[in-house]
């Protein structure tokens, strides 16, 4: 009795959590493997550098600055001069550009007699051929130090900037991946939401270029056209899942046939060309992000699961779809509206694709019939390496979510580690299979290999 609740704890254990544990272990492997040397940058670097130079040096001593003419050099450069000339360091120069820049400013300093102790740099600027021999090119600058930010160990993969590529990467095929989630737990598939993404992006554009003023669009407009673009594609959805429903087509060749139909609808509309006249507060929600420097859109996506945990797991229509996938005609005798569930999951499906749609076009700035390109595939993967069954009936609002940053940190840590785009494909199939593989035995137990053997 005792190790059969132990089983038991193990196996629901293993079921609940175990693509948590999977997806921990990719973090952990890919940090390991990804840990590099790291140089700051920006106002990091120079508060760090600034604090240096006032610890040992003192301020007695005089500094020439210089940093290349970006963004992050430039607020280097700016944090640095502010701190030195606060603590009454001297600051004879700051250099904001290139070589030459350096090399003017150096010029100036030793045909001046001006006395220079320190030449603060960044670990971009140390290595500019300029400071090579800098004795024997300026004389009279003799005995100044090269300074430079110290450098650390970090691994890329947790770097702030890569976290958020990874979910901002991952956002559409999760949006999509709560359609496809419901459809395959109730026993169907999708496989035009590839397509979908590529028509509502296409539609959106259309919208704003010809009906919302173009590049002079009004928020109120953009939404309306995003709306018009998620309501396009829910459409279809619904005419999806009519076709399964009343005419009983596999979802497999509906979806299929849609899935050419939509992106067909796509290159007609765009006349086969990129529709980018839309303006530039159109990124706001692709690219834009929050007062913390979340990005928009994975703001969006997280309210969007939250509210789908709710519905599979809290209200009747949740457990509606459920009981369509365990068994369909059990659900229809109970009393369940199975067509109605059907056309339910189909039409959201499409909508979420539809979003998804409008997330890529806000992202890239534009509306294209090729965007969306194999994105069933990721989007299935996902749902199937988070524990949704394929055979229906079961699956996870969630469970769906750590599977697409199971996909996103795979394909993430492979690039950094440099796997080429090929071999990145061989990967994630077997990782479909493998996830396949894994759902066919813990249906069938694990004796399975033991009763094939026996016939």
């Amino acid at each position: 009795m005792r190790d059969s609740k132990l089983k038991t704890a193990l196996s629901r254990l293993t079921s609940d959590y175990g693509m948590l544990l999977v997806l921990l272990l990719l973090c952990v492997y890919y940090s390991w493997v990804t840990r590099a040397k790291q140089h700051p940058t920006g106002v990091d670097a120079g508060e760090q550098l600034a604090a240096e130079i006032l610890a040992q040096q003192g301020p007695s001593e005089s500094v020439i600055i210089v940093s290349r003419d970006n963004e992050e050099d430039l607020a280097f450069a700016d944090t640095l001069e502010h701190r030195l000339k606060a603590a009454g360091v001297t600051v004879v120069a700051t250099v904001k550009g290139q070589p030459a820049d350096a090399r003017r400013a150096l010029s100036e300093a030793a045909a001046s007699g001006t006395r220079v102790g320190i030449i603060a740099c960044n670990q971009a600027t140390a290595e500019w051929t300029v400071f090579d021999d800098l004795a024997g090119k300026f004389p009279s600058l003799t005995g100044a130090k090269l300074v430079m930010p110290r450098s650390y160990r970090w691994p890329n993969f947790l770097k702030t900037d890569n976290l958020l590529n990874v979910a901002n990467q991952i956002v559409v095929i999760a949006i999509l991946a709560i359609g496809m989630t419901m459809v395959i737990i109730t026993g169907g598939i999708d496989l035009s939401v590839g397509s979908l993404i590529a028509l509502s992006a296409c539609v959106v554009a259309l919208l704003i270029r010809e009906a919302a003023g173009a590049e002079h669009a009004t928020a109120l407009g953009m939404v309306l056209c995003c709306l018009g673009g998620v309501a396009v594609c829910g459409v279809v959805g619904l005419f999806s899942g009519m076709m399964v429903t009343l005419f009983a087509i596999p979802p497999f060749i509906v979806t299929l046939a849609m899935m050419l139909v939509a992106s067909g609808l796509a290159f007609i509309l765009a006349e086969g060309q990129s529709v980018y006249q839309v303006p530039d507060t159109f990124i706001w929600l692709g690219r834009g992000a929050d007062a913390f420097g979340i990005p928009n859109a994975v703001v969006m996506m997280a309210v969007l699961y939250i509210a789908a945990h709710v519905l599979m797991t809290q209200t009747s229509l949740g457990r509606y779809i459920y009981a369509v996938g365990g068994n369909r005609e059990a659900a229809r005798l109970s009393g369940v509206p199975v067509r109605r569930v059907l056309l339910f999951v189909y039409a959201v499906c499409g909508a979420l694709a539809g979003l998804g749609g409008v997330v890529t076009a806000s992202q890239l700035k534009s509306g294209s019939p090729t965007y969306g390109l194999m994105y069933e595939l990721y989007v299935i993967a996902a749902v199937v390496v988070g524990g949704t069954s394929l055979s229906g009936g079961e699956g996870k609002i969630l469970g769906t979510l750590i599977g697409a940053f199971i996909i996103a940190v795979i394909q993430n840590g492979m690039n950094l580690t440099g796997v080429e785009s090929y071999t990145q494909k061989v990967v994630l199939g077997l990782v479909i299979l493998g996830a396949v593989l894994l759902d066919m035995l813990k249906k069938q137990g694990w004796d399975l290999f033991r009763r094939r053997r026996l016939s």
